[in-house]
């Protein structure tokens, strides 16, 4: 006997929440506007990716090298805060989260969020670091420019990393501190983590010039 189930379209309507309307009104989470955004920073213009409303690929990206840019930067920010062994393979989990944490942003600076998500990035991706190169045994270190694509990465895992440092054993939900850190890193505040590890490492590459 066949036990699979053919889903209706009200059924998967029920199931999947708004997805099918967003994806129809081009909104993020059925609420945000990205049609007016711009990303102000030229180098990492062609690596940050928004205008798609669907932050659920189901990694059909994963067996390609470098597509990942293609990705929405939402979803591409739901899968850093999967990462570590609190959150590892909770997709829904994380998606919530930053549902909840872009209400927070807007409730709290009447702003798009992804207009400020976007911000973060410009202002919390490292523009250099440091390499080791071995010179007779002796390890040097030595300051190399840092490739577009990996500034967003770092930015968005910088950011991850803050709110989940900041929710550890902490009474405020991660939700509210991925907004904080969001908000801080928007305006370039050196006391948000993402902004403060981007210092310190530019920091030590000016150092090994």
């Amino acid at each position: 006997m066949c036990l699979l189930k053919r889903w209706s379209a009200a059924e998967k309507k029920n199931l999947y929440g708004n997805t099918m309307e967003t994806e129809q009104n081009h909104l993020v989470f059925g609420k945000w506007e990205t049609t007016d955004i711009q990303v102000e920073d030229p180098g990492i213009k062609r690596y940050v990716h928004f205008e798609s409303p669907e932050i659920h690929t189901s990694g059909r990206h994963a067996h390609q090298q470098f597509n990942k840019s293609n990705l929405s930067i939402v979803e591409r920010l739901t899968n850093k805060l999967m990462r570590g062994e609190g959150n590892t393979g909770k997709k829904i989990k994380a998606y919530e989260t930053i549902r909840k944490s872009f209400d927070a942003v807007n409730k709290r600076t009447g702003e798009n969020p992804v207009k400020l998500l976007i911000q973060a990035i410009e202002n919390a991706g490292p523009r250099e670091e440091t390499v080791r190169l071995k010179y007779g045994g002796i390890s040097v270190p030595k300051a190399v420019d840092t490739a577009s694509q990996r500034r967003v990465d770092l930015a968005l895992m910088y950011i991850a990393q803050g709110a989940q440092k900041a929710a550890f054993k902490n009474k405020r939900t991660i939700d509210d501190c991925l907004a904080s850190e969001i908000i801080a890193a928007a305006k370039n505040d050196v006391r948000s983590f993402s902004v403060s590890k981007k210092e310190e490492k530019e920091r030590v590459a000016k150092a090994a010039r």
